[in-house]
């Protein structure tokens, strides 16, 4: 899964063929990155812990999931945003339906857009400006009966119990 900018429309890329920051085709999976353990509490007080790459650099959340066969229930990849901002993001060469959880400062649930369509262009946007874009398996939130509102409990919302 790639975050969406405006660096991104090149004329290779809406012909299919994505251009990274350095120049240089993206034509396959990113090797896996560093990292972390999250939770996410939802409203009725249960708790899921996930293992989640960290995209940190641009290179990172541009390829981001992209060309994965798979995504495992109980992993994912975090893409932080600082400072805050509003996350758009598109499933060019993703080959798997995402949750995508958009993170507010504290660790809030502020958006969930469920099921992307693998290799979609359409823009997924969290409407309002977001600490972090997390992204799980598909249909895992509504198998886990996460929502809005539901607490995400990691080092970077400033909790890590």
């Amino acid at each position: 899964m790639a975050c969406w900018t405006t660096r991104f429309l090149t004329g290779a890329a809406l012909a299919g063929l994505v251009i990274g920051t350095a120049g240089a085709a993206i034509t396959g999976p990113q090797p896996k990155l560093p990292t972390e353990r999250l939770t996410i509490v939802n409203q009725q007080g249960k708790r899921f812990v996930f293992t989640v790459e960290q995209a940190i650099t641009p290179e990172q959340q541009e390829i981001g999931l992209m060309f994965r066969t798979m995504v495992p229930a109980d992993t994912g990849m975090i893409f932080p945003w600082n400072p805050p901002q509003v996350s758009e993001m598109w499933m060019k060469n993703t080959l798997v339906p995402l949750d995508m959880v958009f993170i507010g400062p504290h660790g809030t649930i502020r958006h969930i857009a469920n099921d992307t369509v693998p290799q979609s262009l359409r823009v997924i946007s969290s409407h309002v400006p977001v600490a972090a874009t997390l992204e799980l398996q598909g249909g895992i939130t509504a198998k886990d009966d996460i929502d809005v509102g539901d607490k995400v409990i990691a080092p970077q919302f400033g909790d890590d119990r």
